[in-house]
């Protein structure tokens, strides 16, 4: 009998594949999102540390007043927007992105170029 695998299952195989490459250290941190039906979370982590250093994500007050729904390509690209405006604050300008196994395709497109325009170099 065929048992069927998720299509989060196989993201997470597909994330802890490329995590294995990917690290996040103090000159450039790990850009690490999660994508969920309703929402978009983003977070910059020091992998060397253990610590997130900034994060945002649609759920924030700050970007629920100029959104109606959290979980389409808009809102990726003010999340985006409001990462690279915390990390500036931070004072992190160079990151290293990791997709968290998605397709680099839509809302992760989107906060992506996003994040860019705000000054975050991938």
């Amino acid at each position: 009998m065929l048992t069927q695998i998720s299509k989060n299952a196989v993201r997470q195989r597909i994330h802890e594949r490329s995590r294995q490459r990917l690290r996040g250290q103090a000159q450039a941190p790990r850009v690490n999102i999660y994508r969920s039906l309703n929402h978009i979370y983003v977070q910059i982590v020091d992998d060397t540390q253990g610590r997130t250093l900034v994060a945002a994500s649609s759920r924030d007050k700050e970007v629920r007043k100029t959104l109606k729904n959290g979980g389409n390509i808009a809102a990726a690209k003010v999340v985006g927007k409001v990462l690279a405006e915390r990390a500036k604050t931070a004072g992190i300008t160079r990151v290293v992105f990791d997709r968290g196994g998605y397709a680099y395709h839509g809302r992760v497109k989107a906060l992506a170029d996003a994040a860019r325009e705000g000054g975050l170099k991938f």
